[in-house]
């Protein structure tokens, strides 16, 4: 094989590494966006919120309606109270009947008395509850807002870098077109096994794929070897291109 050939391989193979290098990397960039390690934050903090609302709603609902049934006692017996105290300021009513008024009155104002009381316990009960509730919600708003905005960014960013990593895959093909059939075989095999790219170059000693240094008996048949005798990486098994 002449020395023109030869690198024209290495380069056909160096650029087909390259190509899978970018796509990779724009993969990453698009599966770890920083906005999406946002997103499960937030999301995580609005589930802890969701589950403390449903907590206080447990704790909320009855006492609510303790209070909803204390006032409405109250309220009944107000009611009573000042339809008696018409009857007993009615100038018709005679002795006897201002007796029996006066002590249906006082009955009817301990009874008052009583609901009352329950209906201040109830509310000093349900009030504090009641705030929790609505300052949790408050401060759930805004990250329900910043929930959306950040779901908006994500759809578009991924889909840009969907655009682009569909364009680089494009090239990547015609790429691969122009690497010789034996030498694509090979670096497709070890792809598939690597599970990334199939090829890498040896820099300062090392696998620049998987950082793995070479040992001296390696790095001696790295740099003996030819396009057609390509050794593998014992580490990770990709083919390592000559220097």
């Amino acid at each position: 094989m002449c020395e023109t050939q030869k690198v024209n391989e290495r380069e056909t193979l160096e650029a087909l590494l390259d190509a899978d290098r970018w796509i990779d990397r724009v993969c990453a960039q698009r599966d770890h966006l920083p906005e999406a390690a946002e997103l499960l934050e937030l999301e995580d903090r609005l589930r802890t919120m969701a589950n403390t609302l449903r907590t206080l709603e447990a704790i909320r609902v009855p006492l609510a309606h303790a209070f909803e049934d204390a006032t409405a006692q109250a309220d009944t017996l107000r009611r009573r109270r000042d339809a008696l105290a018409v009857r007993l300021a009615a100038p018709s009513s005679n002795a006897k009947e201002l007796t029996v008024l006066d002590t249906e009155m006082k009955h009817l104002s301990e009874l008052l008395s009583g609901a009352e009381d329950s209906e201040v316990l109830a509310l000093l009960e349900v009030e504090p509850v009641e705030a929790e509730v609505v300052e949790l919600k408050a401060s759930a708003a805004p990250l329900v807002e910043r929930r959306s905005s950040l779901r908006a960014v994500i759809e578009e960013l991924q889909g840009t870098l969907n655009e682009e990593i569909q364009a680089l895959r494009e090239s990547r093909e015609e790429a691969a077109a122009r690497v010789p059939e034996n030498l694509r075989a090979r670096y497709e095999s070890a792809r598939k096994r690597s599970g990334s790219t199939g090829a890498a170059r040896v820099v300062d000693g090392r696998c620049d794929a998987c950082r793995m240094a070479l040992s001296p008996l390696d790095f001696d048949r790295w740099r003996a070897t030819t396009m057609l005798t390509m050794s593998d990486c014992p580490e990770c098994g990709r083919m390592l291109i000559p220097c």
